[in-house]
């Protein structure tokens, strides 16, 4: 890892994951622990010698750490207790993208578990709960559940249970709807979204 030479906490930070890729390393590893193969799948464009480089750096660091995965199993990454704490400025980072995303970008890759950071991070900062609700949301690839609870806002695989909406939508609509960026009226007529279910609880999830 190259040094600063300054002592001041951001530089410090920047030295442990200011390099190309080390964030995103750690995005995957905020969704889950996950053995090579899933953060090579989860990092479309990385090359394998850099993954492993940029997997002993902060393990070195101390941001994130190898354990089994199981009895026999492979090993597996985990964030450490301090590596998690960055969450916060990583959820940040993502309101803060928020003019950029909306627009989309055509050819770039799309990996649906990627809106389990960006969708509690948008909505938490300007949406409040008052009912607890169940959204399913087809956005490519296998449906995802977006629960929005007392707590605030969870994402995950679609676990079986009944959703209130299904909402069919590509993902710089839903992000654009989450950020506030985009009206449910406008993503309608502009043909962006197809709802099935209570649409009163996707304006009440999405505060649209």
């Amino acid at each position: 890892m190259r040094s600063y030479g300054q002592y001041c906490g951001l530089a410090r930070s920047l030295e442990i994951v200011g390099d190309r890729w080390n964030l995103l390393v750690v995005r995957q590893l905020l969704i889950g622990p996950a053995r090579y193969r899933d953060l090579i799948d989860g990092l479309p464009g990385i090359a394998t010698n850099l993954l492993a480089d940029r997997l002993r750096d902060l393990e070195a660091a101390g941001v994130l750490e190898r354990r089994l995965a199981g009895k026999g199993s492979a090993v597996e990454y985990a964030l450490t207790s301090w590596g998690a704490q960055l969450r916060e400025p990583i959820e940040s980072l993502i309101r803060w993208s928020a003019p950029v995303m909306v627009r989309g970008q055509e050819g770039d890759s799309f990996r649906p578990e990627w809106l389990a950071l960006a969708l509690p991070a948008l909505l938490d900062a300007r949406v409040k709960v008052r009912v607890a609700a169940t959204v399913c949301l087809a956005v490519g690839g296998p449906p995802f559940q977006l629960r929005a609870t007392r707590s605030g806002f969870e994402i995950g695989p679609n676990d079986g249970r009944d959703a209130d909406a299904t909402v069919r939508a590509d993902p710089a609509c839903v992000l654009g709807l989450a950020a506030g960026a985009l009206t449910l009226n406008d993503a309608r007529t502009l043909g962006m979204i197809e709802i099935d279910g209570a649409e009163s609880v996707v304006r009440a999830v999405f505060g649209a």
